[in-house]
């Protein structure tokens, strides 16, 4: 056992089509190996591996979660790391939902499972992956335990004019439905990086964070508390995304229903695997809708178009509950590498204070930033997301405590 490895904590962090994990201390935040397994259910999957200073990238099919962690295990093993006798603290997973049941960092147990599973209808392309890992690791590391971080721990404590939905106040109690918020690993690290860099007090701070990914998001947070944020009772709601479509007229539904004889399923799979930019243009890698758009193709640009509208809708909407914003902060993968995405979505916005530096933002860097004039009333910053180190330190936490 390698005293570099012995007390570091396997982050798995799980998303609809993807797998991003890193073997991580807590403390010291020394990577030890870190990497990403894309297109999973894709006959083109790829895992891009680091360990040892080594980087490498295969393509092959990985039909599910369960066939990526695996050959991550492999990947492990390959670079003379046994992850099951390397001596680490724990394994801490990403569960997109907790329902009202899980607010906090949980030692996963069978019952913790078994709830798990229970509300993975909220979040269907999350929660059965989520539970994928955990079995896996459960099996393949029994002697390490697993603790379960929950994305929608951060906005529990919404406000409940932001939390509630205008329905039947009976049926929404009876079957707990209620904005949750998703992303909130994410956005409770990348708020926390805003004070230090603006030199204030995080009590201080009125910020809007914009976490976008292939899921995207937003929040709005003052005083290093969330009052508002973009999705809803399940990861459906809000910005347009890879594959799902956002915000839409509840009677698009019962129209899909009822006339064009849909069933729930069916739905389900439009909005949330066939919708936002996949469904607009085919194609739900933005890096390819980029590439399209400087083609010429005029479907992928309207698919950014209608991407950079609902983005430029919740960053206004924000501004006003807020009453006064002093960082706007992009992250995730498109919100920290697409410069064209910043641009767009705050053009124009300069008497509102403001101004993006053209320079500054065209830099490619991965070390927070500020893109925008020094002269700009409100910073506009890009702040990469650490969801790993996030919960790598929550599961160790709550490790020690139960010890």
């Amino acid at each position: 056992m390698s005293d570099h490895i012995a007390g570091a904590v396997l982050v798995l962090n799980a998303g609809s089509s993807s797998l991003k994990y890193q073997l991580v201390h807590p403390d010291t935040e020394v990577v030890v190996a870190e990497g990403i397994a894309e297109r999973i259910g894709d006959h083109d999957g790829s895992i891009t591996h680091e360990q040892g200073g080594e980087k490498t990238t295969e393509t092959l099919e990985l039909p599910d979660h369960l066939a990526a962690i695996r050959r991550v295990r492999e990947l492990f093993a390959s670079g003379g790391i046994d992850l099951a006798s390397a001596g680490l603290s724990a394994v801490g997973h990403r569960v997109v939902h907790g329902g009202r049941t899980f607010y906090h960092p949980t030692l996963i147990d069978d019952h913790v499972i078994s709830e798990i599973s229970r509300i993975s209808s909220l979040a269907p392309l999350h929660n059965p992956a989520n539970l994928t890992g955990i079995e896996a690791a459960r099996e393949m590391l029994p002697d390490v335990p697993s603790v379960a971080v929950f994305d929608t721990a951060f906005f529990h404590g919404l406000p409940e004019a932001a939390a509630t939905y205008a329905i039947d106040r009976g049926v929404a109690k009876l079957h707990a439905i209620r904005r949750y918020g998703f992303h909130g690993t994410s956005h409770q690290y990348v708020s926390g990086q805003v004070p230090p860099l603006l030199g204030k007090d995080p009590s201080e701070v009125h910020q809007i964070v914009l976490h976008l990914g292939n899921g995207a998001s937003a929040s709005a947070i003052r005083g290093g508390d969330p009052i508002d944020t973009s999705m809803g009772m399940t990861p459906l709601e809000g910005l347009v995304m890879g594959t799902r479509s956002g915000d839409i007229d509840p009677g698009v539904v019962l129209h899909l229903h009822r006339v064009v004889k849909l069933d729930a399923d069916q739905i389900d799979a439009l909005l949330n695997k066939n919708s936002g930019l996949k469904g607009l243009c085919g194609d739900n890698d933005f890096r390819s809708v980029t590439e399209r758009i400087e083609r010429g193709d005029e479907a992928a640009k309207l698919a950014y178009d209608v991407y950079i509208h609902r983005l430029r809708r919740y960053i206004g909407s924000y501004m006003i509950d807020l009453g006064r914003v002093d960082a706007i902060t992009f992250t995730a993968g498109v919100g920290e590498n697409a410069a064209g995405v910043r641009a767009d979505a705050l053009a124009g916005l300069e008497n509102y204070g403001i101004v993006i530096d053209p320079d500054r933002n065209a830099e490619r860097s991965r070390t927070a930033r500020r893109i925008s004039t020094d002269d700009s009333a409100v910073a506009v910053l890009v702040v990469p997301t650490n969801e790993e180190l996030a919960i790598a330190r929550q599961a160790a936490e709550v490790v020690g405590e139960s010890a």
